[in-house]
């Protein structure tokens, strides 16, 4: 049986990615190669959605693996935030537990793959992978927390 050599490129492909999402991606390697958080504003590529980390933990059961994007928590705050595309704030804007951060908000991120200063991805920023749609995690977080029967997991 012949084994697989993982791809280096590709184990650091999200890493990349988030880094990149930066104006500075090599100010962010440089935060994370010293244990520090490194500050990628959002809208370039995403926006930032603010939710209590508990309800976040709930939410994700409810969305299938293939559909949830990346997602950063910070328990000690109760807060967890999730990536969703630049045109989500009109389809979350009523969900009262959901907070739409504008363009340019600047989220605080750890290395992909370790915490640092209590903040943890717990679900990873991948290249190529989704992010969070944003009527998946408006229904998740909505009344009765229902998604239609196909997405769910």
């Amino acid at each position: 049986m012949a084994t697989r050599t993982p791809n280096p490129d590709a184990r650091h492909a999200g890493r990349d990615w988030l880094a990149n999402c930066a104006p500075a991606p090599d100010t962010v390697h440089r935060a994370w190669a010293a244990g520090e958080l490194a500050l990628v504003p959002s809208g370039a590529r995403w926006l930032a959605v603010e939710a209590p980390f508990l309800r976040t933990l709930d939410a994700m059961q409810r969305i299938a693996p293939e559909n949830l994007g990346p997602v950063l928590a910070y328990p000690a705050a109760d807060r967890a935030w999730w990536l969703v595309p630049l045109d989500a704030a009109e389809q979350l804007d009523d969900i009262p537990q959901l907070a739409v951060r504008a363009a340019g908000w600047p989220l605080y991120c750890p290395p992909v793959n370790r915490p640092a200063h209590g903040r943890v991805w717990i679900a990873r920023p991948h290249a190529r992978g989704p992010l969070t749609d944003p009527l998946l995690l408006g229904a998740s977080f909505g009344p009765g927390g229902r998604l239609p029967s196909e997405t769910c997991t």
